[in-house]
């Protein structure tokens, strides 16, 4: 498609009206996705904080039960079968990232053994809890922090070489018009002038 003309220019026009746009359009995304890191960010400080808290409880606990009961009775507190993890994935600015996380423990069998036992099995599960809360949070924050950089480098790349690509390609497109013009308006002056002259 010529660049050139009349047809050149309003699709040049169209071009630079769409860009500019598309540059406020990154610009507004990057603004909303800046305070939902923020956000993200001061939840990870709190889950961070809370699985390290319970993290160290759970260790001090898991060493009494230890001391109190054996290694033999910790072995037969374990449940046979692992936790599960359900994610509740949302976006933000077409961003997908895990909010919310849910466990869930297996059926914890009779296995007699002390309080502390008990006591380091519900603090290892509450730990545990913490651990996927801060997981998902470190998760979410790093996808919508990939994000953020990228709109911030398409709207670099629009505002600083799309548009004034443009700009300079519509500038280019009116000088031709102008020229043509003028020199459309010369012949009919001359033609003109030619007429009336005996």
């Amino acid at each position: 498609m010529s660049s050139t003309g009349r047809a050149g220019k309003v699709r040049v026009e169209r071009r630079l009206t769409t860009a500019r746009h598309g540059a406020r359009l990154l610009d507004r995304k990057q603004h909303i996705l800046a305070d939902e890191l923020e956000r993200l960010q001061l939840r990870a400080e709190r889950a961070r904080a809370e699985w390290e808290e319970l993290a160290g409880e759970a260790a001090l606990w898991l060493r009494r039960a230890a001391a109190l009961d054996g290694s033999g009775q910790l072995a037969a507190a374990a449940p046979p079968v692992p936790a599960a993890v359900q994610l509740r994935w949302i976006s933000t600015m077409g961003v997908v990232y895990p909010d919310d996380p849910e466990c869930s423990f297996p059926a914890v069998p009779l296995a007699g053994g002390s309080s502390a036992l008990s006591y380091a099995a519900s603090v290892h599960r509450r730990a545990l809890e913490a651990g996927v809360r801060y997981a998902a949070v470190q998760r979410a924050e790093m996808l919508v922090t990939a994000e953020l950089a990228a709109a911030r480098t398409r709207q670099r790349a629009v505002e600083n070489r799309w548009i004034p690509r443009l700009e300079n390609e519509l500038l280019e497109i009116r000088r031709q018009l102008d020229a043509q013009e003028l020199e459309e308006s010369l012949r009919l002056r001359w033609a003109a002038d030619r007429k009336a002259a005996p």
